[in-house]
């Protein structure tokens, strides 16, 4: 059985640095202080760690809560599901479709902070329901360097950011959680699929459908970091740009399934894969 003693000694052994072992040291004492939590988990790295600190501070008093929809990789959900039941942390799932909501179908470029608001409320609504306290949800040290409308709702909904409130960014995250053994410490960044469409143009299912079957394609050839911005009729590939020429190895391949799922015109990002390159050219 894993014990909050068995951890510290585990991250002792491996060399934990005074400075990371007094923000995890931090991070513990404030999710103690609170009776029960539930917490907005996405299965990324952040939300994973969140929950799993949780759990072990507040046991089955901490609830991950998902939110099931057609904006987030079915890939993503699973190994939500699987993190979870590995680690016997409490987790409920919430189906909720973001394409009824017209704020987030119109895709204006506050369509982060619409889309959080609503979540973020039902959330909370879940934990009134369960008589659960508090609610937390999993940015980071590092998240005040992108647009990210979001943290307005963060705020204006009364939910707590520990890993950012105790200054963890994503490379310390990222080494506590290699240190414990946890499968999620080098897992790609896996934002909603809605992220990969422009500001501006409305999202539709069949969009979100080609999205996802595209990264889906580009995975099973072994591209682990993939991003494929939609633009109507032409798809942008973003791969690391160390990996550009292993894409053009198998361009033949890759146009031929690309115009299978509809779309016309396929190309590859010569920048390379950069996160939020759609947030490039907008007021911060």
């Amino acid at each position: 059985m894993i014990t909050l003693d068995s951890v510290n000694q585990k991250l002792s052994s491996a060399g934990i640095s005074p400075e990371l072992n007094r923000k995890w040291q931090a991070l513990l004492q404030q999710l103690s202080s609170f009776e029960s939590v539930a917490i907005a988990y996405s299965g990324g790295v952040d939300s994973s760690f969140l929950a799993y600190a949780a759990a072990l501070v507040l046991d089955q008093q901490a609830v991950a809560v998902t939110i099931n929809s057609s904006i987030e990789p079915s890939d993503v959900i699973e190994r939500a599901r699987e993190f979870t039941h590995e680690n016997d942390i409490r987790h409920e799932f919430i189906t909720y479709d973001p394409l009824l909501n017209p704020n987030f179908r119109d895709n204006p470029v506050d369509r982060c902070y619409h889309c959080k608001t609503a979540i973020l409320h039902m959330i909370w609504k879940y934990a009134r329901d369960h008589q659960i306290k508090t609610v937390l949800e999993g940015q980071n040290a590092d998240d005040g360097g992108d647009y990210r409308p979001g943290r307005k709702a963060v705020r204006e909904t009364g939910t707590f950011s520990p890993l950012a409130e105790q200054s963890l960014s994503k490379d310390e995250i990222r080494w506590i959680a290699k240190t414990l053994g946890l499968p999620i410490w080098d897992q790609p960044s896996s934002p909603c699929l809605a992220s990969r469409v422009p500001y501006g143009m409305q999202i539709t299912r069949e969009a979100l459908q080609k999205i996802a079957a595209g990264e889906h394609f580009l995975h099973e050839k072994g591209f682990r970091t993939v991003r494929v911005r939609y633009h109507k009729d032409l798809a942008r590939i973003e791969v690391p740009p160390e990996q550009i020429p292993s894409v053009l190895e198998i361009h033949q391949e890759v146009t031929e399934r690309f115009k299978q799922l509809g779309f016309l015109y396929v190309t590859v990002d010569l920048q390379g894969f950069r996160s939020g390159s759609l947030n490039e050219g907008i007021a911060q």
